[in-house]
């Protein structure tokens, strides 16, 4: 049951950073351009957020997308750890934590 329920959540947040950044708010592209990526990046960030939620909705491939969704989060952390833009390591924070949960009681 928390093995789901965790999968189910880690989805929707995959899911819901992916569409926001995706949407690629005039806010969103500048944080991109901060951190000396293009201001589309943004948008590949999103696809490959929104992939990482699909490969885990299916038990088949979530063990790819865990490993995709711990790429993204690993590079995000050290993205603002070396940028000192330290008001997002708690997201990214709570992105690992459930990363671990689903792959530990998988």
């Amino acid at each position: 049951m928390l093995h789901t329920a965790s999968s189910w959540l880690l989805v929707a947040a995959f899911c819901g950073a992916g569409l926001f950044n995706a949407i690629g708010t005039p806010a969103t592209q500048s944080s991109f351009i901060r951190w000396g990526y293009p201001a589309w990046w943004c948008r590949v960030t999103g696809g490959l957020e929104i992939f990482t939620a699909a490969l885990i909705a299916l038990p088949v491939t979530r063990g790819a997308g865990l490993i995709l969704g711990a790429v993204i989060v690993v590079a995000a952390i050290l993205t603002v750890l070396r940028h000192r833009d330290l008001s997002h390591l708690a997201p990214l924070g709570l992105f690992a934590a459930l990363l671990i949960l689903v792959t530990v009681a998988a």
